[in-house]
């Protein structure tokens, strides 16, 4: 478990020199178990709440049916959440995950109910060119394991792909935040991955000056996107085009 004691939190830690268990080798078991314990977190913790009230603001109805693409879609639970949002709203949607490691595509079709109808790819984002057009990109806990460089090509691509919005689910920085997961992690029994990544990553995290910085190279208007504090622990960064 890595200590915060002596943790900077003036400034974003690079995921270079602070790296997570869960970017490493690992066997598909232990990526697995580890995105069940992830599950957990983000419905214990409201995690799927500010993508799903961002959806809620958006004019939907005229532009169904609506292609939603999750960008580091993990084990699925994200999409899974928004699959059962649009069923209740009645807003037709195509659901489509994409994720770098190929587990994750594995371990979401295990994991996802077929009737939901949602399509796994693995590979990288920004080299995907999708033969529908992409309505939505939204993200959850996936930037924070970005570079800065890496994160403004991605806010570059959203840009040029997304035809109604995008939405980045991400943590705030903050020491409080980081001991108070790690104490949490410990108490319930995580995976070991999440017990030692969660301190990691919020320490890679974001205050609201660092995706002012990220927004302003990636040249995005800084008046068409909104930063939203969630708690517990998130900063969100929305975009309508």
């Amino acid at each position: 478990m890595p200590s915060s004691a002596k943790a900077d939190y003036s400034r974003r830690a690079s995921p270079r020199t602070l790296p997570e268990l869960m970017d490493g080798d690992c066997t598909y078991a232990e990526f697995r178990d580890c995105l069940r314990s992830l599950k957990q977190v983000n419905r214990w913790l409201f995690g799927y709440r500010p993508t799903l009230a961002w959806l809620d603001r958006l004019p939907l109805k005229s532009l169904e049916p609506l292609h939603i693409l999750d960008v580091g879609s993990g084990g699925g639970d994200l999409l899974c959440q928004i699959a059962n949002w649009a069923q209740r709203r009645g807003v037709a949607v195509a659901l489509t995950g994409i994720d770098l490691n190929p587990y994750a595509a594995r371990a979401a079709i295990e994991t996802t109910p077929k009737n939901l109808q949602i399509s796994w790819m693995t590979g990288d984002a920004l080299a995907f060119r999708p033969e529908k057009p992409v309505d939505i990109i939204v993200s959850s806990l996936m930037t924070h394991h970005m570079e800065d460089e890496e994160i403004i090509s991605l806010l570059l691509w959203m840009e040029a792909t997304a035809q109604v919005g995008w939405f980045i689910n991400d943590l705030e920085r903050s020491e409080r935040s980081s001991r108070m997961f790690g104490w949490l992690a410990r108490i319930v029994g995580w995976h070991p991955f999440v017990q030692h990544d969660g301190p990691v990553s919020f320490q890679r995290a974001f205050r609201q000056e660092d995706w002012s910085r990220l927004l302003d190279a990636a040249g995005v208007p800084g008046m068409a996107v909104t930063l939203e504090h969630w708690q517990p622990g998130r900063l969100c960064v929305g975009r309508r085009q």
